[in-house]
């Protein structure tokens, strides 16, 4: 089993054997037991690490002493930690399960990169796959979940996702081996355990060699995934452009593409939207504009050409003042920097929409800085009369989302000075004239 396990490493580059140390995540049981021992074996430099999750009482505490002996044995570094699961799981509102994964993988990490190791090594195995793919395609998943666990994650390798549960318990037959039972990977209440008692050997009746058989789709799997990535890669390079806080998605080049939703969900997977709320917005690509979806952490909005994501405002938007002298202005994650300009017949006036050059001496403090409101009007630079500030943005084809976050910046008087990133007021505007410059940058 040694080659095999070696061949598996070196095919799926997991480490290097000779080079690289390893932190090997080792709970007492059969897998985690046959793990250590083997990369013992390789010559590989590991370190043992072991979790309590306070779950199990006088059994976590034999679990985590039997541990402890078995790293004295082997002459190796070890580390453990006492999680107080419940009560992280309570103040987290999530399952005693996933918090556990949590703590346990955050931990993990923590040790690794202090101990300045290379890599953390837990001992998922064949069957581990099958009942992570099952349990995932119950729930429902896509791609990700159908290849279910994979031989590298980041820094997280398993040597032994070549082997079966029956290798394993060969191997550990064979050299002797203790391990330690956890009962509740026993009880029923678990999903993965009732999957694993009740579901998987009626399967196993089916088809014997279950385990190797999901082993094989999952890598088939895997690789369509891979494919699939570098595709939404592509095509993201074709039709994503970002602004300040803002995401363009051109609906025409995704209307190209093929499997258009499945390609779009990935596209929006790191602005939370799901993949039902994904099919209504395909849906929607023919309609109207200012079809608006929300996702917990973003506002997409169906605009002409565009999908247009932004971040959810939590708070409403206030109103802040820029007083004479004051250089910088944050108002709810907006920055604005002001500076004067004595020499004016020198300035040259930025090109930037960003950044908006006024003439200091038509100018009253404090400025004020603050959400555009409905009646609000100015005099668009290069034009004489006057404009609603509704008319303009529509005139400039603001998306729906955009609109709710424009802010003005306004003279002490009441008159707009500049609509923040779209158009200088004419009145205040840089002339011949003009002595002193005050510019005012939307960083």
């Amino acid at each position: 089993m040694l080659d095999s396990v070696r061949q598996f490493i070196e095919e799926h580059n997991l480490f290097s054997i000779e080079n690289d140390s390893v932190l090997v995540a080792v709970s007492g049981g059969l897998d985690s037991v046959v793990l250590l021992d083997v990369l013992h074996r390789l010559g590989v430099q590991v370190a043992v690490a072991h979790c309590h999750f306070g779950l199990r009482g006088e059994d976590a505490d034999a679990d985590e002493q039997f541990v402890r002996k078995l790293a004295k044995q082997y002459g190796l570094p070890y580390f453990a930690e006492f999680f107080q699961t419940k009560e992280f799981a309570e103040q987290e509102g999530i399952s005693t399960q996933m918090a556990a994964r949590f703590l346990r993988y955050r931990w993990f990490e923590q040790v690794r990169a202090t101990q300045g190791l290379a890599y953390i090594a837990t001992a998922h195995h064949q069957r581990d796959q099958a009942e992570t793919m099952l349990l995932n395609l119950t729930h429902g998943t896509g791609l990700a979940g159908l290849h279910g666990i994979q031989a590298k994650n980041g820094l997280v390798v398993r040597p032994l996702m070549g082997l079966g549960r029956d290798d394993l318990h060969e191997y550990l037959v064979e050299r002797g081996l203790r391990w330690r039972e956890d009962d509740s990977n026993d009880s029923p209440v678990y999903q993965r355990n009732l999957l694993r008692i009740e579901v998987l050997p009626v399967l196993r009746e089916i088809n014997p060699n279950l385990d190797q058989t999901m082993h094989g789709t999952a890598e088939r799997v895997g690789g369509a995934e891979e494919i699939v990535r570098r595709y939404v890669e592509d095509t993201t390079a074709q039709a994503r452009r970002d602004e300040a806080e803002v995401t363009y998605l051109n609906i025409a080049t995704l209307q190209k593409t093929a499997a258009t939703t499945l390609v779009l969900h990935e596209m929006l997977r790191p602005f939370g939207f799901s993949w039902l709320m994904v099919k209504d917005i395909v849906a929607a690509f023919p309609g109207e504009s200012g079809r608006r979806f929300d996702s917990p952490t973003h506002r997409l909005v169906k605009d002409r050409e565009n999908l247009v994501i932004t971040p959810r405002r939590l708070t409403q938007f206030g109103t802040f003042q820029l007083a004479a002298g004051q250089t910088d202005l944050l108002a709810d994650g907006m920055r604005l920097k002001a500076e004067l300009h004595d020499d004016a017949k020198h300035f040259i006036i930025p090109r930037s929409k960003s950044t908006a050059a006024l003439d200091a001496d038509k100018i009253k403090f404090p400025l004020t800085l603050r959400k555009w409101q409905e009646g609000d009007w100015f005099m668009p630079l290069g034009m004489k009369g006057k404009k609603l500030l509704s008319d303009f943005l529509i005139d400039q084809k603001v998306p729906l989302n955009l609109k709710d976050d424009v802010r003005v910046l306004t003279s002490a008087d009441g008159k707009i000075c500049w609509v923040v990133g779209w158009r200088v007021d004419d009145r205040f505007k840089v002339e011949e004239t003009t002595e002193r410059v005050l510019t005012v940058q939307r960083m």
